[in-house]
């Protein structure tokens, strides 16, 4: 018989702090750049239009992780999460299972960090205003990742109740408009990815955006042509070429993988970032298994410090 941690989404977030996420996800990139951490795309289950599941598998570390979760835009007026599933660890020398975790918390927690990171790596140096669309659970952790590092945010939702809600319960501002939203320094949208929000011509010379909601096949929140205006970046080339706001245009041969730059070759200093005050940058994620991976041993280095609950095998 085998006790194994079982950390839930209260866990999570306690062993792993907002700032302490970006730090973790940043070496996640590094690593994965490099080859020291690996990982394959992930995997859809779809059942649209009502939603999907993906399992999400990466190893390095010492660790070997599997993620199963779930994307169920409708959910909350069903009062259900959108995101909800687990977080498997392993030992990777001996296959001993080590951890199970609350794939939700890993998930809004990586998101936040990944859209955070790739604004303060690519955005401008001297950008004064930061806009997050979108108040959901990930939404949310983007909007408190952005406060844990001390950049003021407002927060604008398609549904101004949630915003005021979001606002109030992070200490955020309200953006008056998605249009005002729409035009800060930085801007990380973070929808169902069902509507184009950046259509072409939208953006502005200097401004940065991190798209996180375009996450599956046929997502997306950003016209093609405004994509081609931009200086592109992307988590991982191979899954946004597949299954994020890329994808459309790799599709029709309008974006090719010589037009888009990873976000780890970045941070390693292998490929240039931003160049001039007046680029526009767009980040496209779709969310790798590498971040989670970081989360979750980001968590399990703390949970001799917790009062998890266990699982006896």
């Amino acid at each position: 018989m085998t006790s194994i941690p079982v950390l839930t989404g209260r866990d999570v977030r306690e062993a792993v702090s907002p700032a302490a996420a970006v730090d973790a996800v940043r070496e996640a990139f590094i690593a994965h750049a490099r080859g020291d951490w690996r990982m394959p795309s992930k995997v859809y289950v779809t059942n649209y239009p009502a939603g999907d599941f993906r399992a999400m598998p990466a190893i390095g570390g010492g660790h070997a992780l599997l993620k199963w979760v779930t994307s169920f835009p409708g959910n909350p007026a069903r009062g259900l999460p959108t995101v909800s599933g687990l977080v498997v660890v392993s030992d990777a020398e001996d296959g001993r299972l080590l951890a199970l975790l609350d794939a939700g918390a890993v998930t809004a927690l990586r998101t936040g960090a990944a859209a955070v990171l790739a604004a303060e790596t690519l955005g401008r140096t001297d950008a004064e205003t930061t806009a997050v669309v979108g108040a959901g659970v990930n939404g949310r952790a983007v909007v408190a990742t952005f406060l844990a590092r001390g950049r003021r945010v407002s927060v604008w939702d398609v549904d101004p109740d949630r915003a005021r809600a979001a606002a109030g319960e992070l200490g955020a501002d309200i953006a008056p408009s998605l249009a005002a939203a729409l035009a800060a320094d930085l801007v990380v949208t973070v929808t169902p990815g069902h509507d184009v929000l950046l259509a072409e011509g939208s953006l502005r010379p200097g401004q940065h955006v991190s798209l996180m909601g375009a996450d599956g096949p046929g997502k997306a929140e950003a016209a093609v042509r405004e994509l081609r205006r931009a200086r592109l970046f992307c988590d991982e080339w191979d899954q946004a070429s597949h299954s994020g706001d890329i994808a459309r245009g790799a599709e029709s041969g309008e974006i090719s993988r010589g037009d888009v730059t990873q976000l780890g070759d970045v941070l390693t200093g292998t490929a240039a970032g931003r160049q001039s005050g007046d680029d526009v940058t767009i980040f496209d994620s779709t969310g790798l298994a590498i971040q989670d991976l970081a989360i979750a041993t980001a968590a399990l280095a703390r949970a001799d410090e917790l009062a998890t609950q266990t699982l006896t095998l």
